[in-house]
């Protein structure tokens, strides 16, 4: 196997893909990828890209091979299919040449005889693909092409930018040099299938996809100076004039100037021998100019734009495309309808494609200038390993990619502000899950700060109400073997979650379960803890959020008070009652207990910024009982014991600091004496990291001290977003080395031998095989960029 490493490709003149960026060559196979754990969990493999789309506006995703594959565009809902007339291709041909080279640009071909005209198959190794998400490429380099040609792709995704972050537009910008001493022709065709009508099920992939009604139309449309923008919508006959859910548009368009030529076939069959646009193309880089259009009666539809220019020696050229899509409904389960925050630019009635690829070619440099000054400071600071600095950026993939919803509900005020909210994952079907989002957030607060204090808020209106409904408890019901019912949520319970896609999302939240979450040790103190992050690593400044919040704080500290027996600690309840939701725990506990510490610091900074003198001083005293309390209890000599059974006694969990890490994050202080945080650390290290997988997979999340590993199922698991809190935490007490090499144990898993690029799992045990990909717990890389340097320096606002 070929090492994956991150590293400088060199490109040509207009295109330098920064070394920070992953790469891999076009199209090669992984040996050994690794492979989901449980049947029911989604692994569509490695064929794997970064993906375009905008928060919440829909995404999709090119492998690095070539194909359009993953289609996250019906919100919470993944499909993994091809449709292979969806594709980029490229013709080039040099001055006194009898006859071009074209070729399809993917290393791969359809296998039912579909576009058998078509020339399949670019060769694999022909170049690498490279990405920094929100970019990536694919470096051409095949000796029949004898120029140089790179495809920059990407969305504007672009830090507190909270308009073009939505947009449902992807820009391909080519960039080509010619290297020879002959004029080379080049030509690029993008070739798309009419989906329209296609995302309205729950489905995995497209089979039974109604194309009834699709129809195509070309466009052109004068540019400005920047020349004339032509194209093709995909549109479909609808009934109405709302928008159903599965009503909308696809469109391609591309820029015709003076020495850039735009052709076209509006129409083709997705399905058929493709002879209309390959013999035109193949013979000298241009389509037909063909504008015959039909209206489906059931067969697929496709079409086509082709952009040829010529390149005298030593000449580059940028030349743009878009893809641009507009499905402005979101349609969940019980039927509410809600439109995506992109239609407040748009409009709602899904007719608006053309007008997004036309911000998407208008904006295009723009865009990809502000994307790269974000970039910049991260990417270069040699201070930090190469190949971290791109795993910063390609875990945020999930952020847009991981099933986010960002809309406001059909009808309602239009100044009110979205909703917003990631989803736990595809397998794991819940939107904003709390626990998870504890880890998971920090990048959405780092760069759109706004956005996250609108999901607290969110928490935070519901904390004080109730959901009376009973639903089943499906762990206990397991346990029991006899029906165990809840209630959805309890007065002063912060939800487990805001609710999932095939129910009512952010108005029935709690969506019962696996587990009864009322009486989770957890999900409060971490509520009371990201509350008071999101006033801290904002400036200090927002008193109305704390404001706002505040009773929900106080709710939430109260509720988790009636767990205490007597010692000042919230006692785990003898079942898997916290974020490891397979993991029993009894009695005190090291992770639970150590986010009440910290919540309870949290509770009393707050009550003082907001002159709440009585509940300052009662959460003061509260956290020194619980201190003693949880030292007592749990503390051995080397680290906390995981629980209060004797069985437990030698076990050392990974993430038993999680709670001081967040206090070294915000400036807390010592929730346990710094001496005993470091021998912790130092236990974990040596333990969890070290003697797992010869100290190459992250930190697993359960080691006896003989190095045994926990025979519980998730106990026996690396979890990858919370070995990055973990790492984090390291990081911030000096132990820089460790750290590092923590979280490089997660890239050879994820980036080198397993092939989990772009679906980063939650977990993965020995094997290195999998559990629930496209998880969002790891977009949580960015605690290592937030907790900051402390080594032994007194923290402020210790008690």
């Amino acid at each position: 196997m070929l090492p994956l490493v991150a590293g400088f490709l060199p490109l040509c003149q207009a295109q330098e893909i920064p070394k920070a960026a992953w790469h891999r060559p076009i199209g090669l196979p992984l040996d050994n990828p690794g492979v989901r754990r449980n049947s029911s969990d989604i692994d569509d493999g490695y064929w794997q890209g970064a993906p375009v789309g905008g928060f919440g506006s829909g995404t999709f995703s090119r492998t690095y091979r070539g194909d359009f594959a993953r289609w996250h565009i019906k919100a919470g809902v993944h499909n993994y299919g091809v449709s292979y007339a969806n594709q980029f291709a490229m013709y080039q041909k040099s001055e006194g040449d009898s006859v071009g080279t074209a070729r399809v640009l993917v290393t791969d071909h359809p296998k039912n005889g579909e576009l058998a005209s078509w020339n399949w198959d670019y060769p694999v190794g022909a170049g690498d693909y490279a990405a920094l998400y929100p970019k990536s490429w694919y470096d051409y380099q095949w000796d029949k092409f004898p120029a140089h040609v790179v495809l920059e792709q990407y969305s504007p995704v672009i830090p507190n930018n909270y308009r073009e972050s939505s947009y449902p537009v992807a820009v391909y910008r080519w960039h080509a040099t010619n290297p020879t001493n002959k004029t080379v022709t080049v030509s690029v065709l993008l070739s798309w299938t009419n989906m329209a009508g296609w995302f309205r099920s729950y489905t995995g992939d497209f089979r039974n996809s109604p194309s009834r009604g699709n129809h195509n139309l070309y466009r052109s449309e004068a540019a400005g100076a920047s020349g004339t923008m032509k194209g093709i919508v995909f549109d479909r006959l609808r009934s109405g004039t709302r928008a159903q859910e599965f009503d909308g548009q696809f469109a391609i368009a591309a820029l015709e100037s003076p020495g850039v030529e735009v052709s076209y076939q509006t129409t083709f069959q997705a399905t058929g021998d493709g002879r209309s646009v390959w013999t035109p193309f193949a013979a000298d880089g241009r389509l037909a100019n063909d504008n015959t259009n039909w209206v489906s009666d059931s067969e697929k539809l496709a079409g086509a734009i082709a952009v040829r220019f010529t390149l005298k020696p030593g000449e580059s050229k940028t030349v743009p495309m878009v893809i641009s899509w507009d499905f402005p409904t979101v349609q969940f389960g019980e039927g509410r309808d809600w439109h995506r925050r992109y239609t407040d630019f748009y409009g709602t009635d899904g007719r608006n494609a053309w007008r997004i690829a036309q911000d998407g070619l208008t904006h295009a440099n723009e865009w990809s200038s502000a994307i790269d000054a974000w970039q910049a400071p991260y990417i270069h600071d040699e201070s930090k390993p190469l190949w971290y600095r791109g795993m910063l950026f390609n875990e945020l993939y999930a952020l847009t990619d991981g099933g986010t919803f960002w809309g406001r509900e059909a009808g309602s005020d239009p100044k009110r502000e979205a909703t917003f909210s990631l989803l736990e994952c595809f397998d794991y079907a819940y939107y904003g899950t709390l626990d998870v989002r504890f880890y998971a957030s920090l990048p959405l607060l780092k760069f759109w700060p706004d956005i996250d204090k609108r999901v607290l808020r969110e928490f935070a209106a519901t904390v004080l109400k109730e959901w009376p409904e009973q639903g089943l408890w499906v762990w206990k019901t397991a346990q029991t073997g006899a029906p165990v019912i809840h209630k959805r949520k309890k007065i002063g319970a912060v939800p487990h979650d805001l609710g999932v896609p095939d129910g009512d999302p952010f108005i029935s939240v709690n969506e019962p379960g696996w587990q009864d979450t009322n009486d989770w040790k957890d999900l409060n103190s971490k509520f009371v803890l990201m509350v008071y992050r999101d006033y801290v690593l904002t400036g200090r400044k927002d008193l109305t959020f704390l404001r706002e919040t505040w009773p929900a704080v106080k709710a939430a500290i109260e509720y988790l008070r009636q767990f205490d027996h007597g010692g000042g600690v919230p006692e785990n309840s003898g079942y898997p009652d916290q974020t490891y939701d397979s993991w029993i725990v009894k009695g005190v506990s090291a992770y639970s207990g150590g986010l009440w510490l910290g919540a309870l610091r949290a509770g009393e900074e707050t009550a003082r910024l907001l002159n709440d003198a009585p509940a300052a001083t009662e959460y003061h005293a509260l956290f020194l009982k619980g201190q003693k309390t949880y030292i007592d209890t749990l503390w051995n000599g080397h680290y906390f014991r995981y629980d209060t059974e004797p069985e437990n006694d030698k076990l050392i969990q990974a993430d038993q600091l999680a709670g001081q890490w967040y206090a070294n994050m915000l400036g807390l202080g010592e929730l346990v004496p710094r001496a005993m945080q470091l021998t912790t650390l130092k236990t974990i290290f040596d333990h969890n990291v070290t003697q797992f997988g010869n100290g190459t997979m992250g930190a697993v999340n359960g080691m006896a001290e003989d190095g045994t590993i926990s025979t519980n199922e998730e106990g026996k698991e690396v979890w990858a977003g919370t070995t990055l809190g973990y790492a984090a935490m390291l990081k911030s007490e000096g132990m820089t080395d460790e750290s590092y090499k923590t979280v490089q144990g997660l890239y050879h898993v994820i980036y080198e031998s397993k092939g989990y690029w772009f679906r980063t799992p939650e977990a993965w045990d020995i094997t290195g095989n999998f559990r629930a990909s496209m998880y969002m717990r790891p977009t949580g890389i960015w605690a290592m960029e937030m907790t900051g340097d402390t080594g032994a320096k007194n923290k402020t606002g210790a008690p």
